[in-house]
């Protein structure tokens, strides 16, 4: 099975390289950031439509026609059951005539008279979205290929140059074979969220906002999820591009659940428009159908949209201490009304932190990502700390990670582990330090599986490790002032190797000889060539 897994990475990482081959080779003047909206929109269009053939494929298999039999046919009663089992379904309907291969064989020129038009194309998404107003997945696919504008000048400046943009673009997502019948590992979509991370670092987004490099989510998902062998509901309310929902699925199938009953819904809320579109893609594209998610395309702290709504997991990796208006009104809010004192307008970490706490379910868990800042900055975030602390005392761990995980940030981030429920730990808080725990790279340090597993180990077991973990009572942390630096905890002293002081004074003795020889020599080459005098 390892071996499988292997070779499955390997093969989503190839996918991913050449998909961004093409935007470095077809992008010309566009920003790449701004072209990866073209190449994942025609990856997604590619993967409904094929979704599309598979399952009229399936429920026409009896009746001994393909689904373009079945509009020739004209029996409105057939093709208004067909409508309603896709809608049912999938949530939309893709006609043949407006298939991926269907456009590939119209760009090859396979149809008499008919020649491909990037206008067509506008058409056929048209169609798509068309298909689903008024029903139950319209939410799901409103405005979901908005970011791939196929009028955008930067594209093309006339139609001709468009379409011949758009359909090199068509090709060569076409020439890549794309796995969908692989049960074990999602070949498409891991090679999907790669190429969105490869995305994501050219464009330099800070603070890991518009991605978490996988390692890390699976980290916070298996720290979320410990135990579960399903997960009612689950939510991001930070969400991005959906990555770490999908780790939480993952995360609970390793713990023994099923793939078909792992989670029952997911929530999430993102403020960026073309990140929300990414989201909801990446959703459908890893098989979780439109009647099991709902996103939200809005600022989490103004507006909550998930009412009073309750969730056994949340991860979240929010903006780094972003700003928000902390008006005096969210004193009112049952979100923030507990402490007493709102997050400065400065640093929003907290109040993500108290949006979460509040829509925990009874045995809710929370994995959340935040600058070390949270640990011990005073003022109200002082005050909030406590309030978790000691009056909610739902802080079950803190937990230090290396530098340099993030896409355009080198901050070392904390992950914080909140329960509603303490399982016989209400008297104390774990406390780990794995910042020296990681595999270097090139561009960002990465967390290896080992990493992860101790990491996650030493949260379960919650015994002392040297220099690496310790289970602070509540006493402990009374006696520090409630203040959760790290280091207040784990000691991570490191005692220096006793230099040897007449061996450092011979060796130095022994350079400076050297250096007065060459010195001499260097002098007897210079008066040989007239450069310095006797």
């Amino acid at each position: 099975m390892a071996t499988d897994i292997q070779l499955h990475k390997q093969q989503a990482q190839e996918l991913s390289n050449k998909l961004w081959a093409i935007a470095n080779d077809l992008r010309g003047t566009m920003d790449a950031s701004k072209f990866k909206d073209y190449i994942l929109g025609i990856i997604f269009y590619r993967f409904l439509s094929e979704k599309t053939e598979k399952y009229m494929e399936e429920i026409l298999k009896n009746d001994g026609m393909t689904y373009a039999d079945a509009l020739a046919s004209n029996n409105e009663e057939l093709l208004a059951a067909l409508d309603k089992y896709s809608l049912d379904s999938l949530g939309y309907i893709i006609r043949p005539e407006y298939s991926f291969g269907y456009i590939v064989n119209m760009i090859a020129g396979k149809y008499d008279g008919k020649v491909f038009s990037v206008d067509y194309l506008e058409k056929a998404i048209a169609s798509i979205q068309q298909s689903t107003l008024g029903q139950k997945s319209e939410a799901a696919f409103d405005g979901i290929f908005d970011a791939m504008d196929l009028k955008d000048k930067d594209l093309g400046k006339e139609v001709s140059d468009r379409t011949k943009q758009i359909a090199k673009v068509i090709n060569r997502v076409n020439d890549i074979e794309f796995s969908y019948d692989d049960a074990q590992f999602d070949v498409l979509g891991t090679a999907y969220m790669i190429l969105i991370g490869l995305f994501a670092s050219d464009s330099g987004k800070k603070g890991g906002e518009f991605f978490t490099p996988s390692a890390v989510s699976e980290l916070c998902s298996k720290l979320a999820t410990v135990g579960l062998k399903s997960v009612k509901s689950v939510c991001d309310p930070t969400c991005g591009s959906a990555s770490m929902l999908l780790e939480v699925r993952k995360a609970v199938i390793a713990n023994g659940g099923t793939a078909e009953h792992a989670v029952g819904h997911y929530y999430g809320q993102e403020l960026n428009g073309t990140t929300y579109n990414l989201a909801r893609m990446n959703m459908l594209m890893h098989d979780v159908p439109y009647q099991y998610f709902n996103l939200f395309n809005d600022n989490t702290l103004e507006k909550d949209n998930f009412g009073t709504t309750k969730f056994t997991v949340q991860v979240a990796n929010p903006p780094y201490s972003a700003k928000w208006s902390a008006a005096s009104s969210f004193l009112d809010d049952p979100r923030f009304s507990g402490a007493g004192k709102l997050a400065p307008s400065s640093k929003a970490d907290f109040a993500f932190v108290e949006h979460m706490v509040y829509h925990m379910d009874d045995d809710g868990r929370v994995a959340v990502l935040l600058p070390h800042g949270v640990l011990f900055r005073g003022g109200s975030e002082d005050t909030i700390r406590r309030y978790l602390i000691k009056d909610l005392n739902v802080l079950d761990a803190v937990i230090g990670l290396p530098a340099n995980l993030f896409h355009g940030t080198g901050i070392p981030v904390c992950c914080l582990v909140l329960r509603k429920y303490r399982n016989g730990n209400a008297g104390n808080i774990c406390f780990i330090d794995a910042s020296k725990y990681f595999t270097p790279g090139k561009n960002m340090n990465q967390l290896s599986s080992d990493d992860i597993d101790r990491i996650v180990n030493a949260y379960v077991e919650r015994k002392d490790i040297d220099k690496f973990c310790h289970v602070a009572t509540m006493e402990e942390i009374e006696s520090n002032d409630y203040n959760l630096n790290i280091p207040r905890y784990v000691d991570t002293f490191e005692e220096e190797e006793e230099i040897d002081i007449k061996a450092v004074m011979a060796e130095i003795k022994d350079l400076e000889s050297q250096r007065a020889s060459l010195d001499a020599e260097i002098d007897k080459y210079l008066k040989e060539l007239g450069i310095l005098e006797d």
